[in-house]
């Protein structure tokens, strides 16, 4: 067997892990129930081994290393996680470390949005294009930036939080103190709290059930989506006006509501960026689906890799 790395993704329920092979093609899966509460060294002790047993299912091979995709800021060069809410206990814990002191390979550690943009563009919807944009439509709203092939991480690794980019000046209050982000206002958890206000005289608790008010053609379920779109399409025209890359990408769960939120998202992007309705630029569905992240972590230790052998091609 040729070489090949494993990715890891820290999953709001599950605590995923796969080797890839540097096709893309998944070699072995590994998933298990998350209990991210249990405090990092027993986490930790969780994510050597679900690598263990993925390494274990397979023959004799060149590990390259290990990507693991985490829900929070990275301090990429110390491999520590500065702040996440996902991960009780965590910050500033040395985990990177920790997991290299246990299995003696390379690991990598990178934010969950950005592994599923590299994923995307690796093996996704973005292979035909060096720079693109993702968007995770989620509880929050993440993203990733990809230039020239790479992450985008900026000076602390904060690049790519486009959930509180502010869409509305006085919309709705935010967690992170500022009111009127992006995620207040297109993701999930916002299309749930707009389906609640509704009053549709039924119990609303998640976006699913928004949409499937909206499939029924409930028209003030319809509302919620072109509400919705708006505020995506405020923010791509002003991610589109800043970066010219040809193409952005949407995943997450709020993704079969395309028809719905579309339309609004795309006449707002036409409105509020020339470059968008003058050019050939795209805004299209991701490919990869919950596997985003997983891929895209598997390829972080497989990059530097591939890229110096196609520099000697």
């Amino acid at each position: 067997m040729g070489p090949y790395s494993i990715g890891v993704d820290l999953g709001g329920t599950n605590l995923r892990a796969a080797a890839v092979n540097e096709t893309g093609k998944v070699l072995e899966r590994v998933s298990v129930p998350a209990n991210y509460d249990a405090g990092p060294l027993d986490v930790v002790t969780e994510i050597v081994g679900v690598i263990g047993k993925v390494r274990d299912r397979l023959p004799q091979g060149t590990l390259r290393g290990v990507g693991i995709g985490v829900p929070g800021f990275i301090d990429i060069d110390a491999g520590v996680v500065v702040g996440s809410s996902n991960l009780p206990g965590f910050n500033d814990f040395p985990v990177r470390d920790e997991i290299q002191k246990h299995l003696g390979i390379p690991i990598i550690l990178e934010n969950d949005a950005n592994a599923a943009a590299l994923g995307e563009k690796w093996i996704g919807a973005g292979q035909n294009v060096k720079d693109l944009i993702l968007l995770t439509l989620g509880t929050g709203i993440g993203g990733g930036v990809i230039t020239d092939g790479k992450i985008l991480h900026g000076s602390q690794g904060m690049a790519g939080e486009f959930g509180h980019m502010t869409v509305f000046p006085d919309g709705n209050p935010c967690g992170c103190g500022n009111t009127g982000c992006l995620e207040k206002h297109a993701s999930a958890t916002a299309i749930a709290a707009m389906g609640r206000m509704m009053h549709f005289g039924q119990e609303i608790n998640t976006a699913e059930d928004v949409f499937n008010l909206a499939q029924a053609g409930n028209e003030r379920a319809h509302w919620v989506f072109d509400a919705m779109g708006r505020a995506l399409g405020i923010a791509l025209a002003s991610l589109i006006n800043a970066f010219n890359f040809p193409l952005y990408l949407l995943s997450g769960g709020p993704l079969p509501a395309w028809d719905f939120f579309a339309p609004s998202m795309l006449a707002e992007v036409r409105k509020r960026s020339f470059t968008f309705a003058r050019t050939g630029t795209r805004i299209e569905k991701a490919l990869l689906g919950a596997d985003a992240g997983l891929l895209g972590a598997a390829y972080l230790p497989l990059q530097e890799t591939l890229a110096r052998e196609e520099v000697t091609r």
